[in-house]
C-alpha cells in the first residue's frame, strides 16, 4: 500500500486550517486516513504548525511520500533534515552524536530566526500604533485650536454685546437727566 502524508482541509470558506495525516493515496483529500501527526494554520503570521516530530520522522523512514506542501511544511520543522542525518549515520558518514549535535544546532538558528520574525512583525506593529497616536493627537491639537478660537470669538462678541449694552444704558441715562435741566 502506497502512503502519503497530505493535508487534509478544515475550517471556513476563506478560514482554512489544514490536519496533516498519513493516508493511503488512493484515498480522497477528506477522506479516511491512517494518522493524524500534526496540524497547518496558515492564517496566523507567521504559520503555526504543530507536529508530531517523531512519528511524522517515522512515516518519513518507511516510505510514507509527502506532498509538496507538507514537504515544505516537514522541511520547515526539520524532519527532512533529521531523516537525512539519519540516512547518514546508517551509511557511516558520521556518527550519532554528530548527526544531533548538526540538528541541535540548525534547530537553534531555526528558532533565532523564527524569533526574529515575531520581533520584527511586533515592532512594526508598535511603529504603526505610535504612528496612528502622532497623527491622532496632530489632528486633536487642530480640533482644540479651532474650539480654542470659537470660544476667543464668543468672548469677544460677548465683550461687545456687554459694551454695547453699557453704552445704550449710559445714553439712556443721559437723556433723561438732560430733559430734567431744560
Amino acid at each position: 500500500m502506497a502512503t502519503k502524508i497530505r493535508l487534509q482541509r478544515h475550517g471556513r470558506k476563506g478560514y482554512a486550517f489544514y490536519q496533516i495525516v498519513v493516508a493511503d493515496s488512493r484515498a480522497p483529500r477528506d477522506g479516511r486516513f491512517i494518522e493524524r501527526i500534526g496540524s497547518y494554520n496558515p492564517n496566523t503570521n507567521p504559520a503555526t504548525v504543530d507536529l508530531n516530530f517523531e512519528r511524522a520522522l517515522y512515516w518519513l523512514q518507511v516510505g510514507a511520500q509527502p506532498t509538496d506542501t507538507t514537504r515544505n511544511i516537514l522541511s520547515r520543522e526539520g524532519v527532512c533534515l533529521k531523516k537525512h542525518l539519519l540516512e547518514g549515520v546508517k551509511k557511516g558518514a558520521f556518527d550519532e552524536a554528530a548527526a544531533e549535535e548538526k540538528f541541535q544546532a540548525w534547530k537553534k538558528g531555526k528558532e533565532a530566526s523564527l524569533q526574529a520574525v515575531k520581533d520584527k512583525a511586533s515592532e512594526a506593529a508598535r511603529e504603526v500604533a505610535k504612528a496612528r497616536l502622532e497623527a491622532e493627537k496632530e489632528v486633536n491639537k487642530a480640533k482644540a485650536e479651532v474650539v480654542a478660537q470659537k470660544k476667543a470669538e464668543l468672548a469677544a462678541a460677548a465683550a461687545a454685546k456687554a459694551a454695547e449694552e453699557a453704552a445704550a444704558a449710559a445714553a439712556t441715562e443721559e437723556a433723561p437727566a438732560a430733559e430734567s435741566a431744560e
